[in-house]
């Protein structure tokens, strides 16, 4: 048991007393939320409180929601993102965690992405250019308990490829929800490979689930993170 999955006991109470209120929030409150934490990310680092457990990497959220009758382009996508807040430990993750609205009560066009700390989730970003991502096409109803449990490996480590995760990214949509984690490197198939294998055991996926790689190269030629890619569960 990872440090992150054994301090989830710890912080339950807190999470406890948030829920009445989390069930109440809507997307209107996350973007509250996104603009109250947005100055405070801008003034200071974040790091470590006194008796704190570090998390190997400082990470950061952050909040997109898009009008689908209007044309997505990078800018207005560069434009249109919020970062939320920022988290440098295992208490501050989950202090902030209990705030956000779940995936699965969000409604419309909307994405939460965790990225590490200066890496924007963008495919033109310099440490996501050439790099890509598995994707996983949910029915409604699975995005929470999935979400969840691919953030905690991501935070605890548990991919065991070096520095190759960016990030997570949860899509909610109309008709489904996408799930996907971004690395560095496309070209390279040994940790693709893993990554994948990893996410399978992890979400405890069927064996004949389709899991689907789309490097930001094709993303950026097609202008769609998903565009041609199959539903898989």
């Amino acid at each position: 048991m990872n440090q992150v999955d054994h301090l989830k006991d710890d912080t339950a109470g807190d999470n406890d007393d948030l829920a009445d209120s989390r069930e109440e929030m809507s997307d209107s409150n996350v973007v509250t939320l996104v603009n109250n934490n947005n100055n405070v990310g801008r003034r200071k680092a974040v790091s470590p409180g006194a008796g704190e457990h570090p998390l190997q990497y400082n990470y950061t959220f952050w909040y997109f929601r898009r009008t689908p009758s209007r044309p997505a382009n990078s800018q207005s996508y560069e434009q249109s993102i919020r970062q939320i807040g920022t988290v440098a430990s295992v208490e501050q993750f989950w202090k902030f965690y209990s705030h956000l609205v779940r995936p699965g009560d969000l409604t419309g066009h909307s994405d939460f992405h965790l990225f590490k700390e200066g890496i924007k989730p963008m495919w033109e970003d310099e440490a996501n250019k050439n790099g890509g991502k598995w994707i996983i096409r949910l029915r409604k109803g699975l995005a929470s308990r999935f979400w969840e449990n691919i953030i905690l490996a991501m935070l605890g480590e548990q991919f065991m490829v070096g520095e190759e995760i960016c990030g997570v990214v949860v899509s909610v949509r109309f008709q489904e929800d996408i799930l996907s984690i971004w690395n560095k490197t496309a070209n390279d198939q040994v940790t693709t490979s893993r990554i994948r294998d990893t996410l399978r055991r992890i979400l405890n996926l069927p064996p004949n689930t389709i899991m689907e790689y789309k490097t930001h190269n094709d993303s950026l030629k097609d202008n769609s993170s998903f565009r041609n890619t199959k539903m898989t569960l």
